[in-house]
């Protein structure tokens, strides 16, 4: 699931599809961070995968820039499906500061992310 939307998903963002800064969606061929991670959930959840285990993240990415993640709860520890990166891995070996995800028990509500893992910020060039 995750490699497929990763290669099948053009990416594209809100602003050149949607001419909006932000505008969560499936995408059809074309999308961005969240569209391809709300993809990935949703095949999910129609491949058996219970929709409380399955949790959409809004993280800070090595550039400091906005980034969703879906989060996979598992028996392993809680595994990222990231679009930037094709590598299922727990949330810790990744690269990203954790700033929220979904509840699970409440797909609506938002819960903090206590990382206090060091960031690493890439400065430009």
């Amino acid at each position: 699931v995750n490699s497929f939307f990763n290669t099948t998903v053009v990416p594209e963002t809100d602003e050149q599809l949607y001419h909006v800064a932000e505008f969560w969606t499936y995408p059809h061929g074309f999308g961005d961070c969240e569209d391809i991670a709300l993809a990935k959930r949703r095949q999910l959840i129609q491949d058996g995968w219970p929709a409380s285990t399955l949790l959409m993240t809004v993280v800070k990415d090595t550039d400091g820039e906005g980034h969703a993640v879906l989060m996979v709860r598992t028996d392993r520890g809680d595994m990222i499906l990231d679009n930037q990166d094709s590598t299922i891995r727990d949330w810790r070996q990744s690269p990203y500061h954790f700033l929220k995800r979904q509840s699970q028990t409440d797909p609506a509500m938002w819960v903090g992310i206590a990382d206090t893992r060091p960031s690493l910020i890439l400065a430009g060039n």
